[in-house]
């Protein structure tokens, strides 16, 4: 029976060509778990014969075949040795300094002479297939020798040597741009200052940093912001309203902030004899940004907005997204409107899309339909929101019962723990709030989910090339772990009742399981690491998170290029074009908008998670020293992250546990040796902040108790 079994592993490990966990082995080959020492002994047997290695994170791999090139892309540096992470996932791998062979930190490479350690695996730079190039962001800091040194912010280890300090244009605190260039038969580096941002101790000065290394352009080319003007000057004609839906009678109106200026979305509610009819009247951007234009070029080239504490870098000029595109209340505006009936119990029963004109009724605002729904509002609200009063109390029955139908088909709230940061007249971060959502921002979110499903499902019935917005089935490794969690943390992971693929429904009882309870942030937390990262794709597959099968992004083509592609699309398929024709003229450029906007997507977010540190490292400066209550969100082997009420998150290492003896029990808890007391995931910790590094985001805390 063992030989079987050893054979059967060899065989699905060949075929998968991939590093697989222990357990995920079990599973594919079938074996029940009374017979898992059975599956483990065939397992070792193997390792013994140098046939497969399993690594301290239970992923197994096949020995030998160091023929084999594994592309990976440089994760970061240190004195002496790298790592490298192979580009389809697995361990990463370590490279000693003399093996990197001149790469450098991003570049992607072929490694080889793959070898297996006590450590895991180790390899050998074969070929540099990309170089990501040699600029590098950092704060110009003194040495241990009095010399000026760049401290990268990126995975770079160590300092390196400013060239031609103090003659280069910058000062010590000042952060900078770089380029790193290797000395000539050495493994010694010298940064030479490209350009000057300021002090480093400014979260907004640290920011333009953060934008450069992402890049993301700021000002617009003069040809593109030379287009925006002439469009915005032109404003609305006579003429553009041919062959266009009339709903200025219709009872439309915006919601937004109060300080929004790119109102692309608009909402209308009626009740019918048999349900709902909901109108979602969207900006008609496709008909302003015209293919081949520099305004066009530029836009893709964004492909989205990226919004950070007190600025906003939009993908399309303020002539556009503020001006003529905004559906201000009181004018005639162009939009793209998805008209959607609903029976009582909210499904869906016809949609329709139609290019359209809308005069907005009233120019909403999030905290006053809250009041007018708590009740609270008073008579000069009201008054203000008489002419859609009816459609707005209509939106909101529709809306809670498409948030109903949206739980019972699995559909989950998770905790993201966004901040809100209020910022002084100098743009000083001055607090930090976790950021609310009331009931008409829900009820906005939902109606603006209908109008996005419809879209799918337009371009999936009539087989359109599109962009659709898909998010994948968890990694069943990555689902193992949270099961792991969840045990190690006191939840009973048997909610996830399926064995093979898990369904949001999984997901939603996890979180109901650990609602109203400390564990909560966390849980939320991990299933956001668990769930695949949603993306761009020209192929339908659905939305796991949503538990919806059809799912695109049309909503908000201020600024989102994909929604953009699409209404283009859309328009070209409403005007008569032929399938064939459509898949002519939008094939490639769907997979190209899908492709780019999933890329240009993770590095706004890059941005906007990076300057979030920043600012709030800048208000934890300038309270040091105080002591706050919050929540262990996270443990490693050098300590505990803790988050505060306020959603700030610092670090405290174990030695600053004083007379304490912590080890890491490679899962949620920090073990006292001696007491066996625990420092665990979900446990409330009081700590005092200690140091707050704008420049890198970087907070630290210190236990509260250990203040003498």
């Amino acid at each position: 029976m063992i030989d079987d079994i050893k054979q059967s592993i060899l065989e699905v490990l060949q075929d998968a060509g991939q590093d697989l966990s222990s357990r995920f082995l079990m599973r594919k080959l079938g074996i029940p778990e009374k017979y898992s020492s059975t599956f483990y002994q065939a397992l070792n047997q193997l390792r013994r014969e140098n046939k497969l290695s399993v690594n301290s994170r239970h992923m197994v791999r096949l020995a030998g075949d160091n023929s084999k090139k594994i592309p990976a892309t440089i994760i970061s540096l240190s004195r002496g040795f790298a790592f490298a992470r192979p580009l389809d996932g697995g361990d990463d791998m370590f490279l000693r300094a003399e093996s990197l062979h001149d790469a450098f930190l991003g570049d992607t490479v072929e490694l080889g002479n793959i070898r297996q350690g006590p450590k895991g695996p180790s390899c050998e730079v074969m070929e540099i297939t990309e170089r990501a190039g040699t600029q590098v962001n950092g704060t110009i800091v003194l040495g241990e020798r009095n010399a000026a040194e760049l401290k990268p912010d990126a995975a770079i280890r160590f300092n390196i040597p400013i060239e031609d300090y103090p003659h280069c244009g910058a000062k010590i605190g000042d952060k900078v741009r770089t380029s790193v260039h290797r000395l000539p038969h050495s493994s010694r580096f010298l940064a030479k200052v490209l350009k000057r941002y300021g002090r480093s101790d400014c979260a907004s000065i640290c920011t333009d940093a953060i934008l450069d290394a992402n890049g993301v352009h700021v000002p617009f080319p003069e040809e593109a912001k030379a287009e925006a003007e002439a469009i915005g000057a032109r404003g609305v004609q006579p003429e553009d309203l041919e062959g266009r839906a009339d709903y200025r009678d219709w009872p439309i109106c915006t919601i937004d902030s109060a300080s929004a200026k790119d109102l692309d979305d608009a909402i209308s509610v009626v009740r019918t004899e048999t349900g709902y009819r909901l109108g979602v009247h969207i900006a008609d951007v496709s008909h302003y940004v015209r293919p081949g234009t520099a305004l066009d070029d530029e836009a893709m080239l964004r492909a989205t907005s990226v919004y950070l504490p007190g600025r906003v870098v939009p993908m399309l000029p303020e002539e556009i997204s503020n001006g003529v595109c905004s559906l201000n209340a009181g004018t005639d505006k162009l939009t793209f409107s998805a008209v959607m009936d609903f029976d009582r119990a909210g499904t869906m029963t016809h949609y329709e899309f139609h290019k359209s004109v809308i005069d907005s009724k009233v120019r909403g605002v999030y905290d006053e339909v809250n009041a007018i729904f708590a009740g609270t509002a008073g008579p000069e609200l009201l008054d203000k929101y008489a002419p859609v009063m009816e459609s707005l109390l209509a939106a909101r029955e529709l809306a809670g019962i498409l948030k109903e139908n949206a739980r019972r088909a699995g559909n989950f709230d998770i905790d993201s723990s966004e901040s809100e940061f209020v910022l002084d007249e100098e743009g000083r971060c001055i607090d930090v709030m976790p950021r609310h959502s009331g009931p008409s921002e829900q009820m906005i979110e939902q109606l603006m989910i209908a109008a996005n499903q419809a879209a799918a499902k337009l371009g999936k019935a009539n087989k359109l090339p599109f962009v659709y917005r898909i998010h994948e089935q968890p990694d069943p490794d990555r689902v193992d772990s949270l099961r792991e969690l969840l045990v190690a943390i006191g939840l009973n992971p048997a909610c996830m009742k399926h064995t093979g693929d898990v369904t949001a429904k999984d997901f939603a009882a996890v979180m109901a399981q650990a609602a109203g309870t400390p564990k909560e942030k966390v849980v939320s937390h991990q299933l956001l690491r668990t769930m695949a990262k949603a993306r761009y794709d020209t192929k339908p597959v659905g939305h796991f998170g949503l538990a919806l099968a059809d799912y695109c992004h049309f909503t908000s083509p201020i600024r989102r290029y994909p929604d953009t592609s699409i209404h283009r699309i859309m328009s070209a398929f409403l005007a008569g074009e032929s399938r064939e024709t459509l898949e002519k003229k939008f094939g490639s450029f769907a997979a190209e908008s899908a492709k780019h906007s999933s890329e240009r997507e993770i590095k706004a977010m890059n941005c906007e998670r990076s300057a979030d540190d920043c600012y709030a490292a800048e208000y934890m400066a300038q309270h040091l020293g105080e002591e706050y209550e919050g929540v262990i969100s996270g443990v490693t082997m050098r300590g505990v992250f803790v988050q505060l009420p306020n959603t700030v998150e610092g670090f405290v290492p174990v030695a600053a546990f004083e007379d304490k003896h912590y080890e890491f029990d490679g899962q949620v808890s920090q073990v006292d040796a001696v007491t066996k007391e625990r420092l665990t995931i979900g446990d409330v910790l009081r700590v005092r902040s200690a140091a707050a590094d704008v420049s890198s985001g970087r907070i630290d805390f210190v236990p509260a108790q250990e203040d003498k």
